[in-house]
């Protein structure tokens, strides 16, 4: 899946995923800066401290190894993920309701939508994106992770069928005391669409 593209809710907006190139390190940089002012002021909790992560080098890591990803809001950069077979060390002992094998999951790393940007779906876009990638390189297997305290995410991530299976304590990016929430969906669809919301 080369690029995708999503009719936005109500208001006519592109929605458009693709695979990030040099250009976006920019913009991404940018986001995650957004984010973490976001936090730093108490509007948002996702867990994650500037300097720290996300930082631009881990984008520039993910550019290189060809699985960084980003999305366009009628052409301006509004979201990025990282999508891969990679997971890490904390996933190797949690309780998975599936036994699947390696090389049929595929983990979502990273979502990251610009909190300035319109509420216009640009989550469960992403989401949709990441299911048909997932399933296009036949892995029907999802896995997902988030901190404990980022709420809102949990509870996305629950309108959307994932299953909670554990709560980890460790130390998750150069981040130390974080309980890591562990998610898993298995897909049964060969499409998976975008659907009309009015907030991600």
């Amino acid at each position: 899946m080369k690029e995708a593209a999503a009719e936005g809710s109500g208001r006519n907006m592109g929605i458009t995923i693709r695979k990030a190139v040099k250009a976006d390190l920019d913009g991404i940089a940018e986001i995650y800066e957004h984010i973490h002012t976001e936090e730093e002021s108490g509007r948002a909790c996702i867990g994650w401290i500037r300097g720290v992560y996300p930082e631009r080098q881990t984008a520039e890591a993910a550019l290189d190894r060809g699985d960084l990803f980003v999305e366009e809001l009628d052409g301006r950069l509004a979201g990025t993920a990282i999508l891969n077979q990679i997971q890490v060390d904390t996933y190797r002992d949690a309780p998975w309701q599936y036994d699947a094998p390696d090389d049929q999951i595929m983990v979502m790393h990273t979502l990251v939508i610009d909190p300035y940007a319109p509420k216009c779906g640009l989550g469960r876009a992403f989401a949709a994106y990441y299911e048909n990638y997932a399933l296009e390189n036949g892995c029907p297997y999802l896995r997902i992770d988030t901190n404990a305290k980022n709420t809102n995410a949990r509870r996305f991530y629950e309108k959307l069928d994932y299953r909670e299976i554990g709560i980890l304590p460790c130390t998750f990016n150069g981040i130390k005391g974080v309980d890591l929430v562990l998610l898993e969906k298995k897909l049964t669809e060969t499409v998976q669409k975008p659907k009309r919301q009015s907030q991600s």
